[in-house]
């Protein structure tokens, strides 16, 4: 191409180094521009991607004309304004997941993208997987036959980022929204997008954050500090029910005392099951005999090859028109789900959607 589409971040903290050496590999992308209310963190990205052009004022960096896109990888309270800005001021817009924290806020962003004909993408990065694309495949082809039970697990042992991450009033929630949004949206993505009608959720705050447990390795947010406060779930379950008779189980937990942190999901079908925990394996009846069937075909999770998936399918949606595999709409989806199940877990109810 003649001219590369120029590339703003909104929010360089951890996440963005993902959007960002996707970008730098796309040969129609200029990344242009990054910007963040944390000045150090800042300088520190700008230095080591070679970005001279830095803001800490939103309004300041989409002001430039020359500008089409951004990533818009900031706390999720933050994701609605900063996307509706972006939006208004007539750039695309990837938001990372979740779209936002709540419902009525997503609800925004979608109509400042319809109202300024711009594109609104969501970071449900778990549909690029080879793991996604291989299980979808056996499912459109009707392997699986008419799937009416799923279970989704994202459990971590001690796994809380700390940061912002623990604070409600920047994250929305805990692992429910961090890692829960993860696993609801890859199982609705791979059953064709059923529509939630009732959900059935609780939440603990046992655990909290462990200061107590001496950590090594593992996530943890750029804004981790001794300070830090912690005031969200450790462990939050669900029971998901659809339009089409399918239901969903849920498990998410920041810390829980289980041997090892696991992440995965399991589909159930009239002719077949699978899982993913991280490779594929299916379930079947051959010749009237109950079989396990592995496939000989890489299926493992990769991070760096969803995200540079994600990024790509982006570019190629500003560039093309190509049709967004996560529109806006599924992310509303999404955010009238986690709310159900933050709303049921406090009054102790079902909740009807």
């Amino acid at each position: 191409m003649d001219k590369k589409i120029k590339i703003g971040v909104i929010g360089v903290g951890s996440i963005s180094n993902c959007h960002i050496q996707a970008y730098q590999k796309n040969p129609n992308v200029e990344l242009y521009a990054f910007c963040d209310i944390d000045e150090e963190q800042l300088r520190k990205m700008g230095e080591e991607y070679g970005i001279s052009r830095l803001y800490t004022d939103i309004d300041a960096m989409l002001a430039l004309k020359e500008l089409d896109a951004v990533s818009v990888c900031t706390w999720n309270s933050a994701h609605a304004d900063c996307a509706i800005a972006a939006l208004n001021a007539g750039k695309h817009v990837l938001c990372e997941k979740p779209m936002s924290v709540s419902r009525e806020k997503a609800e925004e962003m979608k109509a400042a993208a319809d109202k300024n004909g711009k594109l609104l993408m969501i970071g449900f990065v778990r549909r690029y997987g080879n793991d996604c694309a291989v299980l979808k495949d056996f499912i459109e082809k009707d392997y699986f036959g008419p799937l009416y039970y799923a279970k989704a697990t994202y459990l971590r042992r001690n796994g809380n980022p700390g940061g912002w991450f623990g604070d409600k009033s920047r994250s929305g929630g805990g692992p429910l929204i961090d890692l829960g949004v993860h696993v609801i949206d890859l199982v609705r993505y791979l059953m064709g997008n059923p529509k939630p009608v009732s959900v059935y959720g609780a939440t603990f705050q046992k655990l909290y954050d462990r200061k107590n447990i001496k950590k090594i390795g593992g996530y943890a947010s750029v804004s981790k500090s001794d300070r830090d406060i912690c005031d969200v779930e450790d462990l939050a379950v669900a029971m998901i029910r659809f339009g089409n008779g399918a239901v969903l189980s849920l498990e998410a937990s920041f810390s829980l005392n289980l041997k090892k942190d696991e992440g995965k999901i399991e589909l159930f079908g009239t002719k077949g099951g699978a899982k993913l925990d991280p490779e594929l394996e299916i379930y079947t009846e051959i010749n009237d005999y109950l079989a396990d069937i592995q496939l000989d075909y890489p299926t493992a999770l990769n991070f760096d090859d969803i995200f540079e998936k994600e990024i790509n399918h982006y570019v190629d949606c500003i560039l093309n028109g190509t049709p967004c595999r996560a529109p806006a709409e599924d992310g509303v989806t999404l955010m009238a789900i986690l709310d159900a199940i933050y709303e049921s877990a406090e009054t102790g109810h079902e909740v009807l959607l």
